[in-house]
Formats: structure tokens, C-alpha cells, sequence
């Protein structure tokens, strides 16, 4: 049942016993960091920095002061985190505000809780299992865990290889696959009817009652993950899924800091080719990364999701108190 959006907008959308399951939620995951011996962290929301990921767009505020520049939300702690780690924290997790313009609808508010941890010595593989752990142990009835790789699920609903077929074979299939508007559609890279293909026709289908986990990306999506070499070479990288929802987000992550510059750029120039505004890159991170960030894996989870799937709320602002509409 979707939030009466006609009570009163001083009121909260979520339901008093939502607020308290929510509040149990968040006592489960300490407890379970606690027993297993990963440090609870917190760091800055508004940082000078921001994220240059062409598909995220950050909140840009104006601030005053001794020296007045832009500053920005954070649209998740990863950077300031990765500086705890080179700082030698060891084991590491933060539960808090993330922030993204632009990204709102069923499943999206641009106002989101985040749980993000790392585990030092740990790569993608060991952080799936975590992840799978965790989850199991909050989730009312414990669910049966599937591991598929990102060119399996689109061999298995598509029948087509992700890393062989061309961005005219992808924008075909679209259009086979019924997908509105796909024959209009002009986008730039082949990543992006990777994507479009994704979330119409796959992920509906992935995480039917058990956690599905797909993992080895291609490398063009790696983000902040490692690229292990081979034909083709792959993103060290993970996804959930649980009833067609994406949960959480994972990498065995990059710890050279003249690639993670690289990649920096990288998006700096793809934001010029499209026509978005430049941002500036993480100082901070790449000193940090000079010094040494230990070899570790780290996970992003959605807290407001996974209380979804918890309750099986059908629309984001059912488990938040006040979304972006009545903030």
C-alpha cells in the first residue's frame, strides 16, 4: 500500500511501527558489526569535494566563511572511509546520510540512509559471503543465497554475450525485448544499453525469494574496483539483489593511486562530453591512496531498501519518516 499523500504534509509518511522496525533494523547491524569486531565510524556529510561518477549528480551548496568555496553532500562516506583505512583503522562501518540530486521515485529518494563497511585483507568474494551474513541474520526468515555472473544473467534472459555484442546488437535486442521508446533512443555508449537492458529485462527476475549476488562486471563499469585481467578483463564487483531490487553494491577495491586519478579524469572528460558540470576531484583520497590503502573489499548497503524488503512496502517513502516532499 502506497503512503495517503493527502494526510496533512507535516505528518510523517512511515507508520509508527515502521519507525520502530526501522529502529530495530539499525540495532541488529551494530550488534552484528559488534560480534564481529568491525569499528563503527563517522565522518563528514559536506565535504569540498564531490563525487565525478557522470551517472551521479551531488548537492551543491553555497557556504560562507574563512574560505568560502562550494562544498558538497556527500553522496556516499567511501572517500573520507578510505582515509580512516589508510589511516590504519582496520575494519571499518558507518551508517548514515547519503544524498543524490535528481534520483527519486518508487524506490529512490534523494535523501537515503547508507550502511558502508570494509574489511581489510577481504576481496570481493569474502565481502559477498559478509554481506550474505549480515542480511540473513536481520531478515526475518533466513533465504537461500545464489551466486550468478553479469554475462551468465544476460546469456541466460537475453541470450547475448554483454562483453562480444556491439552497442547496435544491444540496441536491437532493446527493441526485441519490447522495451518503450528503445527504437528513439540514442545513447552514447554501449554501457548504457548494458544498463537500459538491466533494469528492464533482467533485474525484475533476479532475487526471487533468496539473495542474488552478480558479480565479475565488465571492466568499462568498475568504478572504484579492481580490473582483474583476461579476455575480456572484469570489475572485481558485486551487486544484490533481493525481489528484483538492487540492495547493495560492492568492489574488491582499488588501492593504486595513479589508475584511481586516472579514472578521475576519465569521468571529468566524459562530463564535458555531456555537457555536465565539472567537479572537483578528492585531494584528500588521492594523498591517502599515495601513503598506502590496505589491500580490503567494501560494500555499500541500502538501509531504507533492505527495510523495504523487510516489510515489503511497495514505495520508499512507506519506511521514511519525511521524503524530499514534506522535508
Amino acid at each position: 500500500m502506497e503512503p495517503d499523500l493527502h494526510h496533512p504534509s507535516w505528518r510523517p509518511t512511515a507508520s509508527l511501527e515502521m519507525i520502530r522496525l526501522r529502529a530495530q533494523l539499525l540495532t541488529k547491524i551494530r550488534a552484528y558489526f559488534e560480534q564481529t569486531g568491525v569499528l563503527e565510524v563517522e565522518t563528514p556529510v559536506c565535504s569540498s569535494y564531490a563525487a565525478t561518477d557522470p551517472a551521479i549528480e551531488s548537492f551543491q551548496l553555497a557556504c560562507n566563511g574563512p574560505a568560502p568555496r562550494p562544498r558538497y553532500l556527500q553522496t556516499s562516506p567511501e572517500f573520507p572511509m578510505k582515509r580512516l583505512l589508510a589511516a590504519g583503522s582496520g575494519a571499518i562501518y558507518q551508517i548514515c546520510k547519503a544524498f543524490r540530486d535528481g534520483e527519486s521515485g518508487r524506490q529512490h529518494n534523494p535523501e537515503f540512509t547508507l550502511l558502508e563497511w570494509y574489511r581489510p585483507a577481504f576481496n570481493h568474494r569474502q565481502l559477498m559471503d559478509d554481506v550474505a551474513t549480515l542480511v540473513n541474520r536481520i531478515l526475518p526468515e533466513p533465504k537461500a543465497v545464489e551466486h550468478l555472473s553479469y554475462s551468465g544473467i544476460f546469456k541466460h534472459h537475453l541470450d547475448i554475450d554483454p562483453h562480444l555484442a556491439t552497442k547496435e546488437q544491444l540496441k536491437q535486442c532493446a527493441r526485441q525485448h519490447g522495451i518503450v521508446d528503445a527504437k528513439r533512443l540514442d545513447l552514447s555508449s554501449k554501457d548504457g544499453w548494458l544498463d537500459l537492458l538491466l533494469t528492464h529485462c533482467i533485474e525484475p527476475q533476479l532475487g526471487k525469494n533468496r539473495l542474488t549476488f552478480v558479480f565479475d562486471y565488465p571492466a568499462s563499469q568498475a568504478s572504484l574496483a579492481r580490473i582483474r585481467p583476461g579476455s575480456p578483463p572484469l570489475a572485481e564487483r558485486f551487486e544484490l539483489y533481493m525481489e528484483g531490487m538492487e540492495l547493495a553494491n560492492g568492489f574488491h577495491e582499488l588501492t593504486d593511486a595513479e589508475e584511481q586519478r586516472q579514472r578521475f579524469h576519465q569521468n571529468l572528460e566524459q562530463r564535458r562530453r555531456e555537457g555536465l558540470p565539472a567537479l572537483p576531484i578528492d585531494q584528500n583520497l588521492l594523498a591517502a591512496m599515495d601513503t598506502g590503502l590496505p589491500d580490503c573489499a567494501g560494500v555499500a548497503l541500502g538501509i531504507d531498501r533492505l527495510l523495504m524488503q523487510i516489510t515489503r512496502a511497495t514505495h520508499i517513502d512507506q519506511v521514511l519518516t519525511f521524503p524530499i516532499a514534506r522535508a
